[in-house]
C-alpha cells in the first residue's frame, strides 16, 4: 500500500513538473516579462545629472552645480538613494576634488572651488551614487569641461590649446577606425539590409569619410558618405557566399580598406523606421531557406527602463506599432524564438512633443545694464499645471559663448547617454531643435550603440549577477570588533565620539559577528571621529577594523571630448575672464593664494635605513624623524607640518614650496609617487621619516616630476621602535570620514542697496545661478536679479523634473543694451 501511495505521488509529482514546464514554453512572453520584472525590482536603475552653470571655467571661478538624480521606469525623482558622490577629475583621471552631498527627494546642490593654482587643460565632472556602480562607470554623469588658467604664472600653458596628457584614441595609424553595423546584428544571405557605419578619427572624435562597398567579384554594391560625425547609412542585399569590402577615403584623402561582417546562410533581419510622427513600421525578415521549410513565429518583445511596453507572437511580416505605447527615449526591440533564445537586436530612440512645458516671460525684451530682471516660469504637463524642481542658470553669451551641440542638457544626458555605454559625440544636438535629419542621424546612432544594462540570457536563466554596492540612505559608519586573535566580539559596546565636540557622542552594541554601524549620520566634511570599543565586560583590548568603501574608477567614456582647440568662444572668455581675476586680485576676494611668510627650521641631516630618497638616504635639504613627530597633536599630517618644514606652505592639506607657488610638491611615500591630497590619509604614528628636497641639485634626478620640490615619507617597518610617543592604542581609532559639503549660496550682487562692489560684479560672467526654482500646484514660479553693468546678448536656461517624471528645458534670450 505504501508501495502505490508512494507511485501515485511520484507520477503526480512528475505530472506537475510536466505541466510547469509546458507552460513556460506554452506562453515564453509571459516568462520573459515575469523575469525582467523580477529584474527591475531587484535592480531599479538610477541615473544622474548635473546641470551646470555655464560650459566652461578659469582657474579661480566656481563651478555651481544642480544635481537631479532619477530612478526606476519613469524617470520620476530617486527614492533610491540618499547621497550623491561628485568628482572633478583632471586629464590624467586624477580626482582633484571630490564631494558628498545629501539627496533630498532626488535633488542637490553644490560647487567646486577651483583654485588659481589649478592648471588648465581638460576635467571631467562626474556624479554617481553608490548604487550606480553596480551598472558600471560608463553609466555614471560625465561631462568634460575645459578650465584655462589666466594667471600670468609658470603654470599657465599656451592659451592656443586646451589639452590633456591622456591618450584618447588608440588609433595611431592616421587612418579613420571604421566599423559597420547591419541592422539587428547580422548579413544574412537574400535579405535586404540596413548597414550602419561609424568613422572615428586619431583624436576619438567622428570624421568624415566617403567611399564604395564592393563584393569579392569586385562589383559595385553600394555607395556610402558619411552624414554626421563620421557616421552614415547604407542598404545591400547580401548573398551568402560573397565577401564584402569597404573602399574608403578619409577626409585628407587618404585611403584604407576595411572588411564587412560575413553573411550568413541562415536567420532572420529586424528592420525598424519611423513611419510618421505617430507609428514605428517593423519588418521582420527571414532567410529563404527558414521559409521554405515553413518559419515558424517568434517572438517580438520591446522594452524602456527595464519594463516590457509592447510584446507579441507573429510570423516574419510587416507590424506597425504606434509610438504612444512607449515612453521617450531608448526602446530595446528583441526577437526571440518560442524557445526564448535572443535572436535579434535593435534599439530605437522614441521622441514625443515635450510633455512638461516651460514657459519662460520677462516684463520686456530688451533691458539696461545693471537694471533688475523679474521673469515668471509657467510649468505644464499635458495641458495642465505641473509641479516640479528647476535650476536656472543666466550667462552672458558676450562673454560666454557656446556651441549649443557641445552643451549639457537634460535631455540629451537623462533620455539618451545615461543609457549608453559608448562615447556619444554631441549628444544635445538631437535634441535642440528636431527636425527630420536630427531624427535621421538619431537613428543611425541607434543603429551603432548597443544596450548592455544587462544580457538576456542572465534575465531568462534567472541569474542575475548579485549587486556589491548597497543602496546609500545616509552616511554612516561601521566595522568590526574582534579580539586580538580576530575571533568576533558579540555585544561589544561601541561608542562614536566627535573629536571637536566631546558632547556628541553615539553608542551601539556588536551583533554575533562582531558587526555594528552608526546609520543615519549627517556631518560636514572635515569632521574628526573617535570610535571606542569595548568588550560586553568593559575590557578594552579589542581591534576595531572599519568599513571603507574603494572610490570609483577615475577613468570615463569621452576621453574624447578632453582634446578641444581654443576656439573663438572659448578665446573671448579667457579675456573676460582675466579681467574678472585681475579685479578680484584687487579686491582680496574669490579662491586665491595668498603667500604666508616663510618660516626657517634648520634640522642636521641624518641617515634612514629605508629611505627610497634617490639621492641616498637622508641625502636631503631637511629631515625630520620619528622622535620629532611623538608630541605632535594635531589630526591631519598637514596641520603638524605646517611651520615646521622649512621653506613649505600647506594649502587645503597640500604642500607647495615657497619657490614654486602655483605647483604643489610632489609626495613620494616608500617609493610609491602618490597624489599631494595623499598626505593626508597617513597616520603621523606610522611615520619613520619625511625628507625634503628643495634645491635644485637634489631635485635633478626627480626630472619634471620634482620640478616643484619633493616629499619624501617612509614609514615604519616591523622591528623599529624609535617612537616612544602615546600611540592610539587598542580599542580606539581615529576617523575622518568624507561628510556632506558645507553647502554655499550663489553671490547675486543687489545694485540698490549700498556696499555693493559695482565695478567687480560687472565682470561676472554667470549673471544669476539659482538651484532651487519650484513651481506649485499653479505650476508657476518667478525669480529677480539684476544685469551686469556690461552691455550684452543674456540666455537664460531652466531645467529640471515634475513630480511625474516628465522632463522639462527652455531658453531665453533677451538684449541688455
Amino acid at each position: 500500500m505504501a508501495y502505490k501511495r508512494f507511485f501515485f505521488g511520484l507520477i503526480t509529482a512528475l505530472g506537475i513538473t510536466g505541466l510547469l514546464g509546458f507552460s513556460f514554453y506554452d506562453d515564453p512572453i509571459s516568462k520573459i516579462i515575469q523575469q525582467l520584472d523580477k529584474w527591475g525590482n531587484e535592480r531599479p536603475i538610477e541615473k544622474a545629472y548635473l546641470h551646470l552653470d555655464k560650459p566652461y571655467y578659469a582657474a579661480g571661478d566656481d563651478i555651481w552645480f544642480k544635481a537631479y538624480v532619477t530612478g526606476g521606469s519613469q524617470n520620476k525623482l530617486t527614492t533610491i538613494s540618499g547621497v550623491l558622490n561628485v568628482e572633478l577629475i583632471d586629464g590624467r583621471d586624477s580626482i582633484k576634488q571630490s564631494l558628498k552631498l545629501p539627496l533630498k527627494d532626488g535633488v542637490a546642490a553644490g560647487d567646486f572651488a577651483l583654485p588659481d593654482t589649478l592648471y588648465q587643460g581638460g576635467y571631467r565632472i562626474r556624479a554617481y551614487t553608490n548604487y550606480m556602480r553596480n551598472a558600471g562607470s560608463e553609466y555614471f554623469f560625465d561631462k568634460a569641461i575645459s578650465i584655462i588658467n589666466n594667471t600670468l604664472s609658470s603654470n599657465a600653458k599656451s592659451a592656443d590649446k586646451i589639452t590633456t596628457n591622456k591618450s584618447v584614441s588608440v588609433n595611431t595609424s592616421g587612418k579613420a577606425d571604421v566599423q559597420f553595423f547591419p541592422e539587428s546584428g547580422n548579413l544574412v544571405g537574400g535579405v535586404a539590409t540596413k548597414v550602419a557605419f561609424k568613422a572615428v578619427g586619431v583624436n576619438g572624435s567622428g570624421t568624415d569619410i566617403k567611399g564604395v562597398i564592393n563584393d569579392n567579384t569586385g562589383k559595385q554594391v553600394a555607395q556610402i558618405n558619411s552624414t554626421h560625425l563620421g557616421m552614415g547609412v547604407f542598404d545591400i542585399i547580401p548573398v551568402y557566399g560573397n565577401t564584402y569590402t569597404a573602399k574608403i577615403t578619409n577626409a585628407d584623402g587618404s585611403t584604407n580598406t576595411v572588411t564587412l561582417p560575413k553573411v550568413l546562410d541562415k536567420g532572420y533581419v529586424l528592420s525598424i523606421t519611423d513611419a510618421g510622427a505617430q507609428n514605428l513600421q517593423v519588418k521582420i525578415s527571414a532567410s529563404k531557406n527558414l521559409l521554405n521549410q515553413g518559419a515558424a513565429n517568434v517572438l517580438l518583445v520591446a522594452q524602456s527602463q527595464g519594463k516590457v511596453y509592447y510584446s507579441d507572437q507573429i510570423k516574419p511580416g510587416n507590424v506597425t506599432i504606434p509610438k504612444s505605447k512607449f515612453p521617450a527615449g531608448i526602446v530595446q526591440f528583441t526577437l526571440f524564438s518560442t524557445g526564448g533564445e535572443p535572436l535579434n537586436e535593435r534599439l530605437v530612440f522614441v521622441q514625443h512633443p515635450e510633455k512638461l512645458k516651460l514657459d519662460l516671460s520677462a516684463d520686456r525684451q530688451t533691458y539696461t545694464p545693471r537694471q533688475k530682471v523679474k521673469i515668471n516660469v509657467d510649468a505644464n504637463s499635458n495641458g495642465k499645471p505641473a509641479m516640479g524642481n528647476f535650476s536656472v542658470s543666466v550667462t552672458d553669451e558676450t562673454k560666454v559663448p557656446l556651441n549649443e551641440a557641445n552643451e549639457n542638457n537634460i535631455m540629451a544626458s537623462l533620455l539618451l547617454t545615461a543609457d549608453l555605454k559608448g562615447y556619444v559625440e554631441q549628444p544635445a544636438y538631437y535634441f535642440n531643435n528636431v527636425n527630420d535629419k536630427t531624427r535621421a542621424d538619431l537613428d543611425i546612432l541607434m543603429l551603432t550603440q548597443g544596450y548592455r544594462r544587462f544580457e538576456w540570457k542572465e534575465i531568462l536563466n534567472d541569474r542575475f549577477t548579485p549587486n556589491v554596492y548597497q543602496r546609500e540612505s545616509s552616511l554612516q559608519v561601521s566595522g568590526t570588533v574582534t579580539n586580538p586573535s580576530g575571533k568576533p566580539v558579540a555585544n561589544g559596546k561601541v561608542k562614536l565620539i566627535d573629536f571637536d565636540d566631546i558632547d556628541y557622542t553615539k553608542d551601539t552594541v556588536t551583533d554575533a559577528r562582531g558587526r555594528f554601524a552608526f546609520t543615519n549620520l549627517t556631518f560636514e566634511d572635515s569632521v574628526r571621529f573617535i570610535v571606542q570599543a569595548r568588550t560586553d565586560k568593559n575590557k578594552k583590548d579589542v581591534v576595531i577594523k572599519l568599513d571603507s568603501i574603494a572610490p570609483a574608477n577615475a577613468a570615463g567614456k569621452n576621453a574624447a571630448d578632453y582634446e578641444i582647440s581654443v576656439s573663438a568662444d572659448l578665446s573671448v572668455y579667457v579675456q573676460s575672464s582675466k579681467e574678472l581675476y585681475q579685479a578680484q586680485m584687487r579686491y582680496g576676494v574669490g579662491n586665491h593664494v595668498i603667500p604666508l611668510r616663510e618660516v626657517i627650521i634648520r634640522e642636521k641631516k641624518q641617515a634612514l635605513k629605508y629611505s627610497s630618497n634617490l639621492n641616498g638616504p637622508g641625502n636631503a635639504d631637511q629631515v625630520l624623524l620619528a622622535r620629532d613627530l611623538q608630541n605632535f597633536a594635531c589630526i591631519r599630517i598637514a596641520d603638524c607640518l605646517q611651520g615646521r618644514l622649512l621653506g613649505v606652505t600647506f594649502r587645503n592639506g597640500v604642500p607647495y614650496s615657497t619657490r614654486s607657488y602655483n605647483r604643489p610638491m610632489q609626495v613620494i611615500i616608500d617609493g610609491v609617487y602618490v597624489e599631494p591630497s595623499f598626505l593626508n590619509s597617513i597616520n603621523f604614528i606610522d611615520i619613520q621619516a619625511i625628507e625634503v628636497l628643495r634645491n635644485i641639485g637634489s631635485l635633478g634626478i626627480y626630472g619634471g616630476r620634482g620640478g616643484s620640490g619633493v616629499i619624501i615619507i617612509t614609514t615604519k617597518r616591523g622591528g623599529d621602535n624609535e617612537y616612544t610617543g602615546p600611540v592610539t592604542g587598542r580599542g580606539i581609532k581615529v576617523l575622518y570620514p568624507k561628510g556632506y559639503l558645507k553647502a554655499r549660496t550663489f553671490y547675486s550682487p543687489q545694485y540698490d542697496k549700498s556696499g555693493v562692489n559695482k565695478q567687480l560684479a560687472d565682470l561676472r560672467s554667470t549673471i544669476f545661478w539659482k538651484p532651487d526654482v519650484l513651481t506649485g500646484n499653479g505650476g508657476k514660479a518667478s525669480f529677480e536679479y539684476f544685469n551686469a553693468g556690461t552691455k550684452g546678448n543674456y540666455r537664460v536656461v531652466i531645467e529640471g523634473i515634475d513630480t511625474d517624471g516628465n522632463i522639462g528645458r527652455q531658453v531665453l534670450r533677451y538684449k541688455v543694451e
